[in-house]
């Protein structure tokens, strides 16, 4: 198996008025909170967002992992939809004192290129910084912060530095290199 040199860049906001909100795009693009927790859903969301680039870590969770992790209280996901098709979606993650991560963001690929990521990561944000509003016994959002990496998208970095996000660590290991498993095994071609 081969290694290759991935880079991962962290960025964050550290109050809400850093959010640099992007328009949103033209069409019947709507923004919906996924309220009930299921495990179908969220791996449909995550194999198809990250299919053709390289999202491997939780393919291989059980059902009950997924219905755990989901389950926790203020996990939540917000779906775009474009004409009433899911189009992407942001996952948010409390952590502790205030710290709310977007653990993962995208979209499909066949939506891409249409506005509506930047859309999503500013809705994203924005509801990362009002989670405990929705959350009682969650602390009040300090800080929002994510990571990406030289395998995701090319667009993303430059998203996320459009939305007011600010790099703060910076990491080169060696990973190795594996097959984009597409929404399901050879859904994508290279």
């Amino acid at each position: 198996m081969t290694n290759i040199p991935v880079t991962t860049w962290s960025l964050e906001q550290t109050a809400p008025a850093d959010l640099l909100p992007a328009a949103a795009p033209e069409g019947d693009v709507r923004i919906v909170r996924s309220e009930v927790p299921s495990p179908e859903f969220s791996r449909f969301l995550y194999a198809s967002v990250g299919g053709d680039i390289r999202w491997i870590d939780r393919l291989g969770w059980t059902y009950p992992q997924w219905q755990e992790h989901l389950d926790r209280p203020g996990v939540e996901s917000w779906v775009a939809y474009d004409r009433g098709t899911p189009a992407g979606y942001v996952e948010l993650d409390p952590q502790d004192d205030g710290v709310v991560e977007i653990v993962y963001f995208g979209l499909i690929p066949a939506f891409r290129g249409r506005r509506i990521g930047g859309h999503l990561l500013s809705y994203g944000a924005a509801r990362a910084w009002d989670l405990a509003e929705r959350w009682p016994g969650l602390a009040r959002t300090k800080r929002v912060w994510l990571h990406t990496c030289s395998l995701d998208g090319e667009h993303a970095m430059d998203n996320y530095l459009r939305r007011g996000f600010r790099l703060f660590d910076t990491k080169v290991e060696e990973e190795a290199e594996v097959a984009a498993p597409g929404p399901w095994p050879g859904a994508y071609r290279a």
